[in-house]
C-alpha cells in the first residue's frame, strides 16, 4: 500500500482510560488518529477535539468489538474516513485496546461471561486485525493489549486473564505471518491501573490499592499516562527493530 505524508493510527476503545492516553500520546508523536468508542460518543468527541487542539487530525467511529459480524462494515467506514478526512489510503498503526473485564471466582464464572470475554478479547483482536489488513500499510505496527494477569494471578480474574494469555500467543503468530509485509506486532501488558476499568476496583478500593502498591517495586499502582507513551513508542519508527515482544508496564510487580 502507498505511504502517507502523516502517519495514521487507529486505537480501539480510545474514548477514555488507557485508550484515551494512547491516542493523545500518538498525537504527540505526530500521528493523526482514528479512535473507536462503544457508547460514549461525547467522550470520544472530546478526545478528537483535544487531538485537534494539538495540531493533528482525528476522527471517532462507533464500534462494538464484541460483534465480529460488524467488522466488514467498520473497515468500509475506516476506508471512507481515510479518504474524506485524512486524504490517505491506509493506516500505519493499529492498537487493539478496547475491552471490559469480568471479576468472578472461577467456581462462579458463567458460560455467558466467558463467551463475552472471548468475543471482546480474543475474537476482536484476531478478526478485526484480519479485516483491517487491507488498510494497514506495509511496514506498519500492531500493538495488542494484554495484562499483567497473564503472568501472575489474582483471584476472580480467571476468565479475563485466560483471554489475555491467548492474546499474547496470537501476537507471536501475527508477528510471524505478517513479517512478510514488514508489519511488526507487539503486546503491552499493563499492571494494576487506576481507571474505571473493571468497576474501578483499583481506584475505588484503598485497601486493594495499598496491597498492590506494596507488591510493586516502585511502590504505587499505575495511571493511564504510564501506558500510552509505551504504546506510542511501539507504533513509531523508534521501535522499528522491536517485534513479537511482550512488554509488561507494571512498575515491577512480583519481580
Amino acid at each position: 500500500m502507498t505511504g502517507t505524508k502523516n502517519k495514521i493510527a487507529l486505537v480501539t476503545g480510545g474514548s477514555r482510560g488507557l485508550g484515551k492516553d494512547m491516542a493523545l500520546r500518538l498525537a504527540e508523536r505526530g500521528f493523526d488518529v482514528i479512535i473507536t468508542y462503544h457508547s460514549r460518543k461525547d467522550d470520544a468527541t472530546r478526545v478528537v477535539e483535544e487531538i485537534a487542539s494539538r495540531g493533528r487530525k482525528a476522527h471517532a467511529l462507533q464500534l462494538d468489538v464484541s460483534d465480529s459480524s460488524t467488522f466488514d462494515s467498520f473497515v468500509n467506514e475506516v476506508r471512507s474516513v481515510l479518504h474524506s478526512k485524512f486524504g490517505a489510503e491506509g493506516i500505519d498503526a493499529l492498537v487493539n485496546n478496547a475491552g471490559v473485564g469480568v471479576h468472578a471466582p472461577f467456581t462462579d464464572t458463567t458460560p455467558e461471561q466467558f463467551d463475552a470475554m472471548v468475543n471482546i478479547h480474543v475474537k476482536a483482536p484476531y478478526f478485526l486485525t484480519q479485516k483491517l489488513l487491507s488498510v494497514i500499510n506495509d511496514g506498519g505496527s500492531i500493538v495488542n493489549i494484554s495484562s499483567g494477569l497473564a503472568r501472575f494471578s489474582f483471584e476472580g480474574y480467571s476468565a479475563y486473564a485466560t483471554m489475555k494469555g491467548a492474546v499474547e500467543t496470537l501476537t507471536k503468530y501475527q508477528a510471524r505471518e505478517l513479517g512478510e509485509r514488514k508489519i511488526r506486532v507487539n503486546v503491552v501488558a499493563p499492571g494494576a491501573i487506576e481507571t474505571d476499568f473493571g468497576g474501578a476496583r483499583v481506584r475505588n478500593s484503598p485497601e486493594l490499592k495499598k496491597t498492590l502498591s506494596s507488591l510493586t517495586v516502585l511502590g504505587r499502582v499505575g495511571t493511564p499516562d504510564d501506558i500510552g507513551g509505551v504504546v506510542a513508542f511501539l507504533c513509531s519508527d523508534d521501535s522499528k527493530w522491536v517485534n513479537a515482544q511482550r512488554i509488561e508496564v507494571a512498575g515491577g510487580i512480583f519481580v
